[in-house]
């Protein structure tokens, strides 16, 4: 072998430029992120799609090579995430393990889970019980990164193993550090649903949509992941695409209501596209009843007790079970200082008790609804009317005959 033949080795095959292999890495980085938020998160998980078993065998042998996860562990342990969400029994809640451990620790707290025979039991159906999955994928996980590292050697020469680390190191930090953690610390919240989840950035790029963390834990079995005008989604984008081509098809994108603008009759299909849609209509209370009356009860109040009502807007309209023991002072507060916002949160607080009652009997449940519409317009408030009139024009959709 001469000095040439030993130099094309040592680079590889490929030998590309630095630019062209830092772009090399982000693509296959990126066909891993949408393998893991198309095939395991979104159908595995919660079967919010179908795929066709083409691409579902390509995910599968993919993720294999360049994860070494299981499809199994992954859905169930995530599955129950979602069931017992923020509390002792969640396999990854920074808000119960601290941020810290589950930024940096995410994906041994996953390897942890994986091994708990109950959670595969309980959360573990449904899952690919094929012979590649039984001999392959799960029996030898380790040998589809070996053979990754392999092939990265074999284009690249020895820095295919810094590509292969990146590879790596991918999912554990942006999964299981990033959308585990910081998903459920820090962002913003479109909807106050029962956990802590938030959006850390309303373009979901990096991380295949997985960003938009909140509107993913309020509506869990929707396909689309943004849920504003302004946010992007790009594994909706990978979705529509698969879709476009016969290779997937999306089961769900969140609550099927139909609004009538000027109906004024309460009736039971209002109260069900009510329950149905009630994340937004929350959201929709919290923008245009509690806001513009904090505003204008900011403009007669001292500078003292304008800084306590700007502080506690958004405590008015949290999720209750969030709401730590200091929020609940500021809280009352509040109420003591403005009637007028004591009036609306108590209204909040009875809006979600009738939620609650969503399982028991439908005549009582719209005797109810209607009570809290006539006891929201009675208030005299202008915001409240007109929120009770959006309420009114909420319906169920009008299924055409097959």
């Amino acid at each position: 072998m001469d000095l040439s033949s030993w130099s094309s080795w040592y680079y590889g095959v490929w030998n590309p430029s630095v630019t062209t292999l830092v772009l090399y890495t982000f693509v296959v980085t990126h066909v891993t992120i949408v393998s893991v938020t198309v095939f395991l998160h979104r159908y595995a998980a919660h079967r919010s799609l179908e795929l066709h078993p083409g691409l579902m065998h390509f995910f599968r042998f993919w993720l294999w090579m360049t994860s070494g996860m299981v499809t199994q562990h992954w859905a169930a342990i995530h599955r129950k995430h979602h069931a017992v969400c923020e509390t002792e029994e969640d396999p990854h809640s920074p808000v119960i393990k601290g941020i810290r451990k589950v930024f940096w620790q995410g994906a041994e707290l996953y390897r942890e889970a994986a091994k708990d025979q109950s959670i595969m039991d309980r959360f573990g159906k449904g899952m690919p019980d094929d012979w590649l999955e039984r001999n392959v994928y799960t029996g030898r996980s380790a040998m589809g990164v070996t053979l990754l590292a392999f092939i990265n050697i074999f284009l690249f020469g020895p820095i295919g193993l810094t590509v292969w680390a990146v590879q790596m190191m991918w999912i554990p930090l942006f999964a299981a550090g990033v959308i585990n953690g910081i998903g459920h610390y820090w962002g913003y919240r479109n909807f106050e649903c029962p956990d802590a989840a938030k959006n850390i950035v309303p373009w979901g790029i990096l991380i295949g949509g997985e960003e938009l963390h909140n509107n993913h834990h309020t509506y869990p079995n929707s396909a689309k992941l943004s849920q504003k005008p302004w946010e992007f989604d790009i594994g909706w984008m990978w979705i529509r695409i698969f879709q476009f081509f016969g290779l997937a098809k999306p089961l769900s994108t969140g609550p099927v209501v139909e609004r009538v603008p000027g109906r004024e009759v309460i009736d039971k299909d209002t109260v069900w596209a009510v329950l149905n849609d009630r994340f937004r209509v929350m959201a929709h209370y919290a923008e245009e009843v509690v806001a513009p009356t904090v505003e204008q009860e900011c403009r007669r109040v001292d500078v003292a007790t304008r800084n306590l009502l700007k502080k506690a807007k958004a405590l008015l309209c949290r999720e209750d079970t969030l709401v730590d023991d200091a929020g609940r002072r500021q809280i009352s507060r509040v109420v003591d200082v403005s009637p007028v916002l004591g009036t609306l949160y108590e209204l909040r607080q009875r809006l979600h008790a009738i939620w609650a009652k969503r399982g028991g009997d439908s005549e009582e449940l719209i005797a109810a609804f209607k009570q809290w519409c006539l006891d929201a317009e009675a208030t005299g408030l202008q915001t409240l009317r007109d929120f009770v009139a959006h309420l009114k024009s909420y319906t169920m959709p009008t299924l055409n005959p097959a």
